[in-house]
């Protein structure tokens, strides 16, 4: 009988397709060393190879990481390249393990919005428009320049706002842009683009924390004054 290869698999089962479709918490221990190696040998799919190495390691990712690179290589498979790369994976494993969880800066006002912002908008002689994103205790997903503008204006299109909020399942969107003039005044533009974000968020059941708008040393919050 012809040996069933992984990409002769139904595309749900196949290690790649799994993950991009469910996510890496789906995937076995096996599955996702497969990944990593690639493919198999002629009597062994890349999946049942990594099974056939994790029972002779007690199904322990830990056992599997005292290997040495010339014991992965008694695999029929297994060169030292894929060695090298499963052992790897293990080392990055456990220094994950040491590391403390990276703290995200927790922006609840307009005056962390603008401290955060500031150092990389004080300079710039054009208009930059940002937007920040936040999960549910206002702590930074990650922050993303939407435009790069003119001297008094920059084009925005609120599509892409949403879109990026979305995508990094941000509950909470603030948004910034620089004024390089110096002047705080907000334009009827400024007005018309935050009212509509307002919108867009709402419809996307999506918190509108704020509209900063900031200049070197001052800022003009729409939250503050009860606009947004």
């Amino acid at each position: 009988m012809e040996k069933l290869t992984i990409n002769k698999w139904a595309k749900e089962d196949r290690p790649r397709e799994k993950m991009a479709e469910l996510g890496t918490e789906a995937l076995s221990n096996a599955e996702l060393l497969a990944i990593l190696i690639g493919s198999g040998s002629t009597k062994e799919s890349a999946v049942d190879l990594m099974k056939t190495v994790l029972n002779d390691c007690h199904n322990n990712l830990n056992t599997l990481g005292k290997k040495t690179i010339r014991d992965l290589c008694t695999y029929n498979g297994i060169g030292e390249a894929k060695a090298i790369t499963i052992l790897a994976a293990c080392e990055l494993g456990k220094r994950r393990q040491q590391e403390s969880p990276e703290e995200r800066p927790k922006l609840n006002s307009a005056t962390k919005i603008y401290n955060e912002m500031h150092p990389q908008m004080q300079d710039l002689d054009v208009e930059e428009f940002w937007i920040l994103l936040l999960n549910q205790n206002h702590r930074l997903i990650k922050k993303v320049r939407i435009s790069h503008g003119g001297i008094t204006e920059t084009a925005v299109d609120i599509r892409i706002i949403i879109r990026e909020a979305v995508l990094a399942n941000a509950t909470i969107l603030a948004v910034c842009h620089n004024h390089p003039s110096g002047n705080l005044t907000p334009s009827h533009a400024d007005n018309e683009l935050t009212k509509d974000i307002k919108r867009a968020c709402e419809l996307m059941r999506i918190h509108f924390m704020d509209h900063v708008i900031i200049t070197d040393g001052q800022y003009y919050s729409y939250h503050e004054l009860g606009k947004c």
